[in-house]
């Protein structure tokens, strides 16, 4: 479904196309490469007197990584075909080897800012960094299942249920497409309370054990 017409007249400004591929590799690894391009709607000029043109990248940025079944980055490599301020912009690609024996998936985000923060790298390359733990996770989905159920015997509850409103496990999409994993709101209400009991106790336990360990201190 689109979105509902604009209520007023307007003009285009910007444009950003974000494209992202993932590729499985003959060697056992994956690939993914991501791009990002920026473009004005209209002809500018710039300091040096040149004329950008409506649709001219300025920004074009290309970002790609090797990573394993275990998804740990084994080697990147970033490039540009358009930079607004050319050899200035483009020599921090080499830094983005540096994104190699990073995790996709444990704290891979925060990574990124640690090394790449603010001068130490291109915004725009964070930006699709950003990108590739999702992309990745998206890739490998059907192979890791199989492969999980194949050596389990079972099925392995999909990651991404309870991960979205859509996929709430008494939702019904759920119930449609997952029902082993389907929980009515009734019994998860009383999985719930049941517990909510169990944790109670421990709670009351952990309260007395800082209650006994404040008396300690005053006596002392």
């Amino acid at each position: 479904m689109p979105l509902s017409p604009p209520d007023c007249s307007r003009k285009p400004l910007h444009n950003r196309i974000i494209h992202a591929h993932s590729f499985e590799r003959e060697d056992g690894l994956w690939d993914i490469e991501a791009e990002l391009i920026d473009t004005k709607s209209y002809d500018y000029t710039k300091r040096s007197g040149e004329v950008q043109h409506a649709g001219q990248p300025f920004h074009h940025m290309h970002l790609r990584i090797t990573f394993d079944s275990d998804f740990v980055i084994q080697k990147a490599e970033a490039a540009y075909d358009a930079a607004p301020y050319g050899q200035n912009c483009t020599c921090i690609t080499t830094d983005y080897a540096d994104l190699a024996g990073m995790s996709l998936v444990k704290g891979f985000r925060n990574q990124v800012r640690d090394r790449f923060a603010r001068t130490a790298g291109c915004t725009h390359l964070n930006e699709l960094a950003g990108l590739l733990p999702t992309v990745a996770m998206q890739s490998m989905a059907a192979k890791r299942r199989k492969a999980q159920e194949a050596s389990s015997g079972q099925a392995k509850k999909p990651f991404q249920l309870e991960g979205c409103h859509a996929l709430r496990l008494d939702g019904a999409v759920v119930q449609e497409f997952y029902p082993q994993w389907y929980r009515s709101k009734q019994s998860a209400g009383k999985d719930g309370a049941a517990q909510g009991q169990q944790e109670r106790p421990v709670a009351s336990e952990q309260a007395a054990s800082e209650q006994a360990a404040q008396q300690n201190e005053v006596q002392q």
